[in-house]
């Protein structure tokens, strides 16, 4: 069965079973890679994509659910790596392994969207649910707050 949405601003059809979850289609059918499989229950976030605009785990999120969807990847959160989350995972060296960040940038943006001025509580709540096994939460903060002062400095 044939399923429409959009992703990363382009129109797709995709052929694949319904239940098959998201992060399959977007890695085996469409070919994107940044989205990763973590733990395949949703609970490490390393699968985290946006759908119509919020944050989700594709690992748990069947096709059939995303049908008319607008779903934004990693590759499509800004293709250039400019967006000022990408930006500022670079400049603050946040990955050790880097597993997990596509999944973390994707949560990130969903929580300056929410909190266009987070202070730490606000970061550590949204963020809980993505795990870290190199434990860099502490960059993973300051990188956020580094973007949040450069997305309200552009709002200006």
């Amino acid at each position: 069965m044939s399923t429409s949405f959009n992703i990363n601003g382009q129109p797709l059809s995709v052929d694949a079973e319904q239940d098959m979850p998201l992060l399959w289609v977007i890695r085996d059918v469409i070919g994107y890679k940044g989205t990763k499989f973590g733990c395949g229950i949703g609970m490490c976030g390393a699968c985290t994509v946006h759908i119509n605009g919020r944050a989700a785990r594709s690992c748990i999120t069947p096709l059939a659910a995303v049908a008319g969807a607008s779903i934004t990847t990693i590759e499509g959160l800004d293709p250039a790596g400019q967006h000022p989350l990408q930006k500022a995972w670079v400049e603050t060296q946040t990955p050790q392994c880097g597993y997990c960040q596509s999944g973390q940038i994707m949560q990130a943006a969903t929580l300056l969207k929410d909190y266009p001025d987070p202070s730490d509580a606000d970061i550590d709540a949204v963020m809980s649910g993505n795990l870290c096994r190199c434990m860099a939460y502490a960059r993973i903060r300051k990188a956020i707050r580094i973007a949040a002062q450069e997305m309200r400095g552009a709002a200006s």
